[in-house]
C-alpha cells in the first residue's frame, strides 16, 4: 500500500475520525464564546446563529461517533 493511498484513507481511519472529532470540539468552544458574547450584548440574532451553529457541531460529532462505531476493527491504516 503506497503512502498516497494511506493518506487518502486517513479520513476513514480511526485516527482520522479522532482528528475530525477534536476539530469539531474546538468548534464547540467557539460556539460557547459566541453564545456568551451574544447574551452579553443582548443580540438575539447572533444568539440564534450561535445556537444553529452549535446544533451543527453536535450533529457532526454524532455522525463522526457513529462512523467510529461502524469502523470497529476495519481500520484502513492497519490493514
Amino acid at each position: 500500500m503506497s503512502a498516497l493511498s494511506k493518506a487518502k484513507g486517513f479520513k476513514k481511519s480511526k485516527s482520522g475520525l479522532y482528528v475530525s472529532m477534536a476539530t469539531s470540539a474546538f468548534g464547540a468552544v467557539g460556539v460557547y464564546k459566541q453564545i456568551k458574547k451574544a447574551r452579553g450584548d443582548n443580540d438575539t440574532l447572533r444568539l440564534i446563529d450561535a445556537v444553529v451553529t452549535g446544533a451543527a457541531v453536535v450533529t457532526n460529532l454524532a455522525i463522526l461517533y457513529r462512523e467510529l462505531k461502524r469502523l470497529g476493527d476495519d481500520d484502513v491504516l492497519l490493514g
